[in-house]
């Protein structure tokens, strides 16, 4: 018995090592915490057989048009050090808006206005996380008086 579950212990082991060593870790966690939030949108959103990978695929050139966002926000950085200045960061909240507007104006035929609704409510939750803006506290938290 103790030979089968050790056995047994290391096929699951040998596989799970096969799984990482195939993908680079980086690249497997991203994509697994990628499917994870994928899920959850689905059921949040409660997207069916369709709408999913057009979701899916509007979201993914949003997070490729993020990568290139950032990449033009550190170039703004940079010339803003090398002149000795602060880069203008209502410029860097704009690009950030209209990213968003694009978004939502791509996820408009696809979803319905409930769905639509329920992604801004996340969108903006998300935003809040990312950004430090928690608001003012639960309404159980507050002080009694």
């Amino acid at each position: 018995m103790k030979a089968t579950v050790l056995a047994f212990a290391l096929a699951v082991a040998g596989t799970a090592f096969a799984q990482t060593t195939a993908t680079p870790p980086a690249a497997g966690k991203a994509a697994s915490h990628q499917a994870h939030m994928m899920n959850d949108l689905t059921v949040l959103l409660d997207l069916n057989e369709t709408q999913r990978p057009q979701v899916q695929q509007i979201l993914a050139d949003e997070h490729a048009q993020m990568q290139a966002q950032h990449a033009q926000i550190k170039e703004m950085f940079e010339q803003a050090k090398a002149a000795g200045t602060q880069p203008d960061f209502s410029q860097i909240k704009a690009l950030h808006q209209q990213l968003e507007q694009d978004t939502i104006a791509k996820l408009t035929p696809v979803l319905d206005a409930s769905q639509l609704a329920k992604f801004q409510v996340l969108m903006k939750m998300h935003d809040a996380h990312f950004h430090g803006h928690r608001g003012p506290p639960p309404a159980a938290a507050a002080p009694q008086s």
